[in-house]
C-alpha cells in the first residue's frame, strides 16, 4: 500500500500530516491510529486504498479547517464570545464522533486552546463592538442629516411655481431618498411623512394650476377661433379701408385674448396671419394698380380743367352752359385721382361752376314772368295809391282842413319813394 501524499490545507499545517495517522486494511477498511490504538472509521467501496484514505483524510481536514477558521474569527474580534464557546462545544462533539484520518489528539488539543483564546480576545471583541457601535451611530447621524436635508429642501419647494424644474428636482430628491440608508422605523417614518407631505402639496398645487390653465386655455382658444373665423371671411373683402381698420381691431382683440398652449397658439396665429396677409397682399396690389390709374387720371384732369376755366369770363350764357355741361360729363367720368391733389382741381372746377350758376340765377330772375307781373302789380298799386292820396289832400284843402291835407300829401310823398325803387326793380327785368 502506497503512503498518501501530505495534505496542503491550513488545517493540516496546523496539526501535522494526517496521512501519517491512518491505513487501509486488505478488506478495504480504513483505520485511524491514536495513542490508545487503531479505530476503524469506515470504507470506500470500489476505490483504491489511496483514494479511500484520501477520502477520510479530507473529512479530517474539513473539521480541522473549522477549528482554524474559528480561531481566526476570534482573533479578528468578529466572533461573539458566547457564540465562540458554543462553537467550541460543537467542535468537541464533532471531533469525538469524527470518522476521519488525522492527528485527532492534536486537533482536540487545538480546540481546548480556544477558550483561552476567547478570553484573551474578549477585550478586543468588546472594543470592536464599541467601535462598530460608534461607527453605526455616526452613520445613523449622517443618514439622519442626509434625509433631514432632503426633507428640508422638499419643504422649501412645496410652494414653488417653477413647475417643470421643481417636478424634476423632486424626482431627484425621491431617488436620493430611496438610495439613502434606512433608519429606525419611527425616525424614518416621521421624516418620510414630512418629505411625502411636501411632495404631495406641490403636486396638488401643480395639478390645480394646470387644470386652471386648461380652463383658461379653452377660453383663449374660443376667443381666438372666433377672431380667425372673422379674419377668414374678411380675407377676400375688397372694401379696403373699413376692412383694414377691422383687421387692426382684430389684432388688438387677439393680443387681449391672452396666451394658450404654445403649439396651439402658434398654429392659430399662423391661420390668422395667413388670412390677414391674403387681404393686405390684395389691397397692396390694388393700391399699386390704382396709383398707376390715378396718375393717368391726374393728367386728364390737368388738361380738362384748363378747358373748363377757359369758359370764363362768360359772354354767352347759353353757349357757356352747354360747353360746361359737356366738359362736366367728361370731368366726372374721369376715375379716382389722388386725394391730396384732387382737392385743388375740385376747387377750380367749383369756381367755374359757381360763376355760371350765379349768372344763370340772375338770368332766371330777370326773365321770370311771374316776377315781372308781380313787379308791375307793385308799381301800379303804388301809382294808384299816390293818386288817391293826392285827391284826399286836394279835398281836405278845399274844405279848409290843412292838417288832414298835410298827412295825405306826406303819405303820397312816401309812396313816391317806394315807387321809384319798384320802378328801378322793374327796369332790371328788361335788361
Amino acid at each position: 500500500m502506497d503512503t498518501p501524499q501530505p495534505a496542503t490545507s491550513p488545517a493540516s499545517a496546523l496539526v501535522g500530516d494526517p496521512a501519517a495517522f491512518g491505513r487501509v486494511a486488505e478488506d478495504g477498511t480504513v483505520y485511524v491510529r491514536t495513542s490508545s490504538g487503531e479505530k476503524a472509521v469506515g470504507s470506500y467501496p470500489g476505490k483504491s486504498p489511496e483514494e479511500a484514505l484520501a477520502y477520510f483524510v479530507r473529512k479530517f481536514e474539513a473539521l480541522a479547517s473549522e477549528v482554524v477558521l474559528l480561531a481566526a474569527r476570534i482573533k479578528s474580534g468578529a466572533m461573539v464570545p458566547d457564540d465562540a464557546l458554543a462553537a467550541v462545544s460543537k467542535l468537541r462533539e464533532s471531533i469525538a464522533n469524527l470518522n476521519g484520518v488525522g492527528d485527532l489528539e492534536t486537533l482536540a488539543q487545538s480546540v481546548e486552546q480556544i477558550p483561552d483564546l476567547i478570553e484573551g480576545h474578549k477585550a478586543a471583541y468588546e472594543e470592536k463592538q464599541a467601535i462598530d457601535a460608534a461607527i453605526k451611530a455616526a452613520k445613523r447621524v449622517l443618514s439622519v442629516e442626509a434625509k433631514e436635508k432632503l426633507v428640508v429642501e422638499a419643504e422649501s419647494l412645496a410652494l414653488s411655481e417653477n413647475w417643470k424644474a421643481t417636478s424634476e428636482r423632486l424626482k431627484v430628491l425621491l431617488d436620493e431618498w430611496k438610495a439613502a440608508p434606512r433608519l429606525d422605523k419611527k425616525t424614518d417614518s416621521d421624516l418620510w411623512k414630512r418629505f411625502s407631505s411636501s411632495r404631495n402639496k406641490f403636486d396638488k398645487r401643480r395639478r390645480t394650476h394646470f387644470a386652471q390653465l386648461e380652463a383658461t386655455t379653452a377660453v383663449v382658444v374660443a376667443r381666438k377661433q372666433a377672431i380667425i373665423d372673422e379674419a377668414l371671411k374678411l380675407a377676400t373683402s375688397r372694401e379696403w379701408l373699413p376692412t383694414a381698420n377691422r383687421f387692426k381691431s382684430l389684432m388688438t382683440e387677439w393680443k387681449a385674448a391672452g396666451r394658450g398652449k404654445r403649439n396651439v397658439d402658434t398654429k392659430m396665429w399662423e391661420q390668422f396671419k395667413a388670412a390677414q396677409d391674403q387681404f393686405f397682399v390684395a389691397k397692396n396690389a390694388d393700391l399699386e394698380k390704382r396709383q398707376g390709374t390715378m396718375a393717368e387720371n391726374l393728367a386728364k384732369r390737368e388738361e380738362l380743367i384748363v378747358a373748363i376755366e377757359a369758359l370764363l369770363p362768360v359772354t354767352d350764357l347759353n353757349s357757356a352752359r352747354k360747353n360746361f355741361r359737356e366738359l362736366s360729363e367728361k370731368w366726372f367720368k374721369i376715375g379716382m385721382t389722388e386725394r391730396s391733389k384732387r382737392a385743388a382741381f375740385d376747387a377750380r372746377f367749383e369756381k367755374v361752376e359757381s360763376e355760371i350758376a350765379e349768372l344763370q340765377a340772375t338770368h332766371d330772375r330777370r326773365t321770370d314772368p311771374t316776377a315781372i307781373a308781380h313787379a308791375n302789380t307793385v308799381v301800379t298799386g303804388l301809382q294808384d295809391a299816390i293818386a288817391n292820396y293826392e285827391k284826399q289832400a286836394a279835398k281836405a284843402e278845399a274844405a279848409g282842413d290843412s292838417k288832414k291835407a298835410l298827412i295825405a300829401r306826406e303819405a303820397a310823398e312816401a309812396r313816391r319813394a317806394w315807387l321809384a325803387e319798384a320802378q328801378k326793380g322793374l327796369s332790371e327785368f328788361s335788361k
